[in-house]
C-alpha cells in the first residue's frame, strides 16, 4: 500500500470518528508472521472524550487493547495499516476498503461515496452509535490497594501489571462471589471469623480482609493456614505492612504454618475459603470446613489426579481409554463427589465458573451454604455411596482414606 492510500484511509477514519459516523474499523490478513491476526476498533467515549478503542487479537485467544483520540489517528494509523493486506472502514452511509494483493497491487474502494455522503450532510452525525467505555465491569478492587503492590500485582502508581491482569480479574471475581453470599454471614458487631485454608501466598486472604473491613465495614478475625513456613512468614510481613496483622487480641489477620487437619475444633468459622488447594488438599479443606460447621464455604479446586488413577467403571471405558478425556472426566467426577459429600454434611452446594477459561483452566468454584435438612442429607449420603460404587467399584470404601 502506498503511503498516500494509507494516509487517505487514516484521514477517513479520523474524520468519521470525529463526526461520529464510524461504526467499525478492521485490519485483517497480516502481511507477516508475529502480527495480531486481526485488529478491530470501535468508536466510544472515555471520560467524556471520543476515542477509537482498539483490540488486537493474537493466536491462543490473547488480546491487547489500546486507544487513540481522533487527533492521533492520522499520525499513528498509517503504519498499522501498512502491516495488513486489508483494511475496512464501516459507516452508516458507505464503506471503504483498502486492499493489497499478493503482487503488490493496491486498491482503495468507497472513498468517493463516503466523501459525497459527508458533503451532502455537512458532516453532521448520521447515526451515532457511541458507547461509553466507562461501562466496563465495575471491579471491587482498583489496583491501588497497598497489599496488591506488596504482592506484585500492581505497581507503585496502582497500575495492574499486564502479566497479573488474569490474577487481578480472578481476585475481583472471587470478591463478587463473596458479595453474593455476604447476606448469609452473621449480622451484628461481633467480628466475623474467617479461615483461609491452604492459603499459599494469600492473594485472596488480603483481598477478602480488605473487602470485609474497608468495603463492608465489618470487624474481622481471619486465620490463614498453610504448611509452608516461608510462605507464612512472607504473608505476615505483607499483612504487617498493610496494617492488617492481628495484635493477638482477636481482630486482624493471623498466620499459622500447620496441617489444617490439626486445627482446633472449638470454634465455628463463619466463612472458609480456599483457592486452588492442589488435588486432595481440596478434599482435606472441604472436610475440615464441614467438620467445623462453617456457615459458608468457597473453594476453587486445583488438579484432579487422585481419582484419575482410581476410576474403575467399565461402563465409562469408552471415555477412560483416552487419557485426555479421562482427565476431564476425573475432574467432573471428583467435583461431583465433593458436592454430594458436602450435601450429605448439610450444605446447599452449587458449582459455578470463577473467571474466563482463557485466564485459567482451574476455573470452577464450589459454593456451599450450611442449611441442614435431615431428609436431604440422608438422600445425599445414599447418592454419594452409590456414585462411589459406580465410579470406583471395589475401591469405593477406600476412597480418600489414604490422604
Amino acid at each position: 500500500m502506498t503511503a498516500n492510500k494509507r494516509e487517505t484511509m487514516a484521514e477517513l477514519v479520523a474524520l468519521t470518528a470525529e463526526r461520529e459516523w464510524l461504526r467499525r474499523f478492521v485490519l485483517s490478513k497480516p502481511a507477516s508472521d508475529g502480527l495480531p491476526q486481526k485488529v478491530s476498533a470501535r468508536l466510544t467515549v472515555r471520560r467524556g472524550q471520543k476515542i477509537l478503542f482498539f483490540e488486537e487479537s493474537y493466536p491462543g485467544g490473547r488480546v491487547r487493547q489500546f486507544a487513540l483520540s481522533p487527533s492521533e489517528i492520522p499520525s499513528v494509523l498509517p503504519d498499522k495499516i501498512a502491516s495488513y493486506l486489508q483494511a475496512d472502514l464501516v459507516t452508516p452511509a458507505a464503506s471503504v476498503v483498502l486492499l493489497r494483493s499478493k503482487k503488490g497491487t493496491e486498491t482503495l474502494r468507497g472513498e468517493a461515496a463516503l466523501r459525497r455522503a459527508l458533503n451532502e450532510t455537512d458532516g453532521a452525525p448520521l447515526l451515532s452509535t457511541l458507547t461509553k467505555l466507562d461501562r466496563e465491569p465495575r471491579r471491587i478492587l482498583s489496583g491501588e490497594e497497598p497489599f496488591l503492590r506488596a504482592l506484585g500485582v500492581s505497581d507503585e502508581k496502582g497500575r495492574v501489571h499486564d502479566k497479573r491482569q488474569p490474577k487481578f480479574r480472578q481476585i475481583n471475581r472471587f470478591l463478587e462471589l463473596v458479595s453474593d453470599i455476604y447476606g448469609e454471614l452473621p449480622d451484628g458487631d461481633a467480628p466475623l471469623l474467617v479461615y483461609d485454608l491452604c492459603c499459599g501466598k494469600s492473594y485472596l486472604s488480603f483481598a477478602l480482609y480488605h473487602y470485609l473491613t474497608a468495603v463492608k465495614g465489618r470487624r474481622v478475625e481471619m486465620l490463614c493456614v498453610d504448611l509452608k513456613e516461608d510462605v507464612i512468614e512472607f504473608c505476615r510481613g505483607v499483612a504487617r505492612d498493610a496494617g492488617f496483622l492481628s495484635d493477638g487480641e482477636g481482630d486482624g489477620m493471623s498466620f499459622r504454618a500447620q496441617d489444617i487437619r490439626r486445627l482446633p475444633r472449638d470454634r465455628k468459622p463463619d466463612l472458609v475459603v480456599s483457592l486452588h488447594a492442589c488435588d486432595v488438599a481440596t478434599d482435606v479443606v472441604l472436610d475440615a470446613a464441614a467438620d467445623l460447621s462453617a456457615k459458608v464455604i468457597l473453594s476453587t479446586p486445583c488438579c484432579h489426579r487422585y481419582l484419575d488413577r482410581k476410576i474403575a467403571a467399565p461402563d465409562l471405558a469408552f471415555v477412560t481409554r483416552h487419557p485426555k478425556l479421562r482427565g476431564k472426566l476425573a475432574e467432573a467426577l471428583t467435583d461431583g463427589l465433593r458436592c454430594l459429600r458436602l450435601e450429605a454434611a448439610g450444605y446447599e452446594v452449587t458449582a459455578a465458573e470463577l473467571v474466563d477459561p482463557d485466564d485459567t483452566p482451574k476455573n470452577t468454584v464450589l459454593r456451599a451454604i450450611r442449611r441442614p435438612d435431615p431428609a436431604k442429607m440422608q438422600k445425599a449420603r445414599a447418592s454419594y455411596e452409590a456414585a462411589k460404587r459406580f465410579v470406583l467399584g471395589d475401591g469405593a470404601d477406600a476412597y480418600l482414606t489414604d490422604i
